[in-house]
């Protein structure tokens, strides 16, 4: 039994203003063949998941096609060019037509990429698929930040979506599509699917799958697998990817039993739509948020973890300037991205130096504009560390260059090349930032960072500056989502 796989995944944010090119993939670094399964010094991913339910049979062979690591670009990548995509899927479709007798193609996919001039990628992608190998089993796993509907479900056998936010789980999704495709092959399993878009629409900060309001959404979906179904899933969306199918979307596998998988489909749509005001509820702007940290502190509730949710550029200052403005004392703030100050700061200065410089807003107007901040390099150079935090645990991890500034009164901020998000306490303590001796520590992360910052800090709390991805969808200029999707469309519906 040969089993292709092939991974091409991107969460595509349209609000940024750089394109992602073929060049920005080809710097990123694209594998092919066995190199495509190397997972050796990595974290859990589909691929393992892959993996280990192969590594179980006796007769199941993994073949490597492609995949891509994540594309060269500074914070993230807007709407990926015609030509990358062409270029990239036509390198899966070679390498599948010359890979010999196939029985299935597994397809690690993210599905809130979006392409110019292609409406829905994955399922355009997976189409080329199921044309270049025939009638032999496709299934697909994706993040839970996914925008797909029935044009994907129609491409393929079996969709199969992530659990966690924290993404903690590929591993284990990626173990399910892979049982389910050896048992299709098999002839043991007939999936079979049922698919909803319940016609809502949320920013990411509010999809943490364990707290209200997606907690009740998986625990349903839960409920659900142990009534027969093979994988419920529900996907709320990428809110940042101006495309027609952006939204929460539903997908329900069984084996044979298009009832159940309909019934449930519907169950988990009617519970989504029941619970659309909770996930689009409004958040503090930057300077209420910050005060209200600060209140916080004072009264001795800390630490305090702010998720700088929005910033998906790494240059925004707006919180960063808020701390400094309203006096904040023992904050980190864990990233402000300036390659040109970091290269500056290389050339001319060198550790213990004091430095006056003006930082972030370099890349987009509305990320804040430059902050000056005055302070002592801490640290100056590249960094290595082995994660040892709940996402991508034991992976290598490695900064190029990064620099740390003391601003006095224990205030730290860290200078990189492009967004850092730390998702534990090892990025911050290689430079040698006493993590414990910090009240709030600001993060440019939704959810992910509380795998690991949840069990620091005695708080999360997100605030809602302008940015590229925030809270409040009503300021993003829309131009290719459903007209009636809530809560955009909510004034068509009256």
């Amino acid at each position: 039994m040969r089993i292709a796989v092939a991974c091409f995944s991107h969460e595509t944010c349209t609000f940024c203003p750089n394109v992602t090119t073929l060049e920005d993939w080809e710097k990123g670094g694209i594998r092919y063949g066995k190199d495509a399964l190397d997972t050796e010094g990595e974290g859990k991913s589909y691929i393992t998941g892959y993996k280990e339910a192969a590594q179980k049979e006796k007769d199941v062979e993994l073949v490597g096609i492609l995949r891509t690591e994540s594309p060269a670009t500074v914070g993230m990548g807007s709407w990926l060019t015609t030509e990358a995509f062409d270029t990239i899927s036509d390198r899966i479709l070679g390498r599948l037509s010359s890979a010999g007798k196939l029985d299935g193609v597994l397809l690690a996919l993210h599905g809130a990429m979006a392409v110019t001039g292609i409406p829905r990628p994955e399922a355009e992608l997976s189409r080329r698929v199921r044309k270049a190998v025939g009638r032999i089993p496709v299934m697909v796993t994706l993040d839970l930040h996914e925008n797909e509907d029935i044009e994907l479900a129609n491409a393929v056998d079996a969709v199969f979506v992530l659990k966690t936010y924290p993404h903690l789980d590929y591993h284990e999704i990626g173990m399910t599509a892979a049982r389910c495709m050896i048992d299709t092959i098999r002839g043991k399993f007939k999936p079979t699917m049922a698919v909803r878009k319940p016609g809502v629409i949320c920013a990411s900060v509010y999809q943490a799958s364990n707290f209200h309001p997606m907690k009740k959404v998986y625990d349903r979906c839960r409920e659900w697998e142990k009534k027969g179904v093979y994988c419920a899933s529900v996907g709320p969306g990428f809110a940042y990817a101006d495309v027609p199918d952006v939204g929460v979307s539903v997908f329900v596998v069984t084996n044979n039993n298009h009832k159940l998988a309909e019934e449930a489909a519907q169950n988990l749509s009617d519970l989504v739509w029941s619970l659309r005001d909770e996930l689009t509820r409004p958040l503090p702007k930057a300077k209420e948020g910050v005060a209200k940290v600060i209140e916080m502190v004072k009264r001795g509730t800390k630490p305090v973890v702010i998720a700088y949710h929005d910033d998906r550029l790494g240059d925004g200052t707006h919180i960063l300037k808020e701390l400094v403005e309203q006096g904040a004392k023992n904050f980190c703030t864990t990233s402000v991205a300036d390659p040109n100050v970091l290269g500056m700061l290389v050339k001319n200065h060198k550790v213990g130096d004091t430095v006056t410089v003006k930082i972030g807003g370099w890349v987009h107007p509305i990320s804040g504009g430059p902050v000056e901040v005055t302070g002592k390099i801490e640290y100056l150079g590249s960094a290595d560390w082995v994660e040892t935090g709940p996402m991508d645990r034991g992976a290598s991890m490695h900064d190029d260059l990064v620099a740390s500034l003391n601003l006095g009164n224990n205030n730290h901020v860290i200078i990189s090349q492009r967004l850092r998000a730390p998702m534990s306490a090892d990025p911050i303590k290689v430079l040698g930032i006493d993590l414990d001796s910090l009240d709030i520590v600001e993060i440019k992360s939704r959810v992910h960072h509380k795998a690991f910052w949840d069990t620091w800090g005695k708080v999360d709390y997100p605030i809602d500056p302008p940015g590229t991805t925030p809270a409040d969808l009503s300021t993003l200029k829309y131009e290719n989502i459903p007209w009636d999707i809530y809560p955009i469309g909510e004034k068509w519906r009256k």
